[in-house]
């Protein structure tokens, strides 16, 4: 007999929403006065604000900081079941998916499961570089920069001091122009006080884009802004740049070219998180799953998938929705809303997309703005970035806490969070 998941069955509807990302969680909010059951079932316990990862992994923001307890999200929510699992495959001829704790019945199944980074079958680079697509990732990056910063101490070659100190980004979208900024803020404010003994001067940051602009889908405007603070910065920006391999100690380009980095962060690309059991049909570019407009599966009348992992094409949009938060949480507001009238029996209303903008920051007082109706750069669009960033985070606790380290860190020009945080395991491999 089957293991089951130890949530009782109640005579509603049961909707599984896989994923308590932007699209998942907003979900299930929508639907808290609805008379169904929810079950969320997510790998963590916690929402992490993805936006802010590249300051967790700069020193600018604690983890909890960006994180948010999933129960306690859901404290005043009657119609909700939470459980920590892990969706291992789904069987739709049963209505039902394996997870890691059993198997779990749904009427109605929401897969918001994300994207994970995309190598495009390079396992180099797979196995060396840092990728910055959780918490965990974005520690993983504080503490291999810091690391290199302390071994850079006890080396009297020169080429290797620039080795453990050169950091090199590959991807010119949003995450790659912030975290390169960020990045040549610390080796401008805060390391030189840290470590007072290496010359930084000998430390160099690069940033790879593989097109012919950073900031690519923004206005031209923006995109050439962005690049001159980069530069500002004292970024190296190379476009028209591919990366070809990465062996843990020199980034080799397609033509030809080397650098010399233990760093390389690969931000280049996303794909959709794998959901076994489907019509493999149903996936499309980017391992994103094929949907109507009302976020349905492909072939399927009762699994929906919305957020990153959905690929929703149209005459505006022949290669789907961007894969950013805003289309994520407008998705799920529209389909609780249609899971509303799926209860009563009303027709479905197609979802579309209204783009508020998109916003970037590089560095102090250095922003981009493209608003539906027009663009604008500096230190405005800085502004408007941290006023939109802290209203975005969830929990009033994380808004304070966040608004102080930004306070703090404008004022002093430093930040106390540079933490090389290891376990015991990783201690002993690394002492002699």
């Amino acid at each position: 007999m089957k293991k089951m998941v130890g949530i009782p069955k109640e005579n509603r509807k049961r909707i599984v929403i896989v994923g308590g990302g932007f699209a998942g969680l907003k979900l299930a909010k929508s639907l808290r006065k609805t008379d169904v059951q929810i079950v969320l079932i997510d790998k963590n316990n916690y929402h992490q604000f993805q936006p802010l990862f590249y300051q967790v992994a700069t020193s600018g923001l604690e983890p909890s900081a960006i994180s948010f307890p999933l129960r306690k999200t859901f404290q005043d929510q009657k119609n909700l079941h939470f459980r920590i699992a892990k969706l291992e495959r789904i069987d739709a001829v049963q209505n039902c998916i394996q997870t890691d704790l059993g198997v779990l019945e749904y009427d109605y199944l929401v897969l918001a499961i994300g994207a994970d980074t995309n190598y495009f079958g390079n396992e180099n680079i797979r196995k060396h570089a840092i990728p910055m697509k959780s918490t965990f990732e974005a520690i993983e990056l504080r503490n291999s920069i810091l690391s290199n910063f302390e071994k850079a101490l006890n080396e009297s070659d020169t080429a290797e001091t620039e080795r453990l100190l050169n950091v090199v980004l590959v991807g010119g979208g949003p995450t790659g122009v912030e975290l390169a900024g960020a990045i040549a803020e610390m080796k401008k404010y805060m390391l030189p006080k840290d470590y007072p003994e290496l010359d930084f001067s000998k430390m160099h940051i690069y940033l790879i884009e593989a097109s012919d602009k950073v900031l690519n889908g923004y206005s031209e405007q923006s995109s050439k802004k962005g690049k001159a603070y980069l530069e500002r910065l004292g970024v190296n920006v190379l476009v028209d740049t591919k990366v070809n391999d990465f062996d843990g100690k020199t980034v080799t380009f397609e033509n030809g070219k080397t650098i010399a980095t233990n760093t390389m962060i690969w931000a280049a690309g996303i794909k959709g998180n794998i959901a076994n059991g489907l019509d493999p049909e149903i996936v499309g570019k980017g391992g994103r799953l094929k949907v109507n407009a009302y976020n349905m599966i492909q072939s399927y009348s009762n699994i929906f998938a919305i957020g990153d992992i959905a690929l929703m094409t149209n005459d505006d949009y022949p290669n789907g929705h961007p894969q950013v938060a805003q289309v994520a949480i407008q998705q799920a507001e529209n389909l609780a809303k249609n899971m509303k009238r799926l209860g009563k029996s009303k027709e479905l209303k197609p979802f579309s997309y209204f783009d508020k903008g998109s916003l970037a920051t590089v560095g102090r007082n250095l922003a981009v703005a493209d608003l539906p109706f027009f663009s604008f750069q500096g230190f405005f669009a800085w502004v408007l970035w941290l006023f939109v960033h802290l209203m975005s985070i969830v929990g009033v606790k994380n808004r304070v806490i966040i608004f102080i380290n930004w306070a703090w860190k404008y004022f002093t020009y430093d930040q106390s969070l540079r933490l090389l945080i290891r376990s015991d395991k990783d201690i002993k491999q690394t002492t002699p």
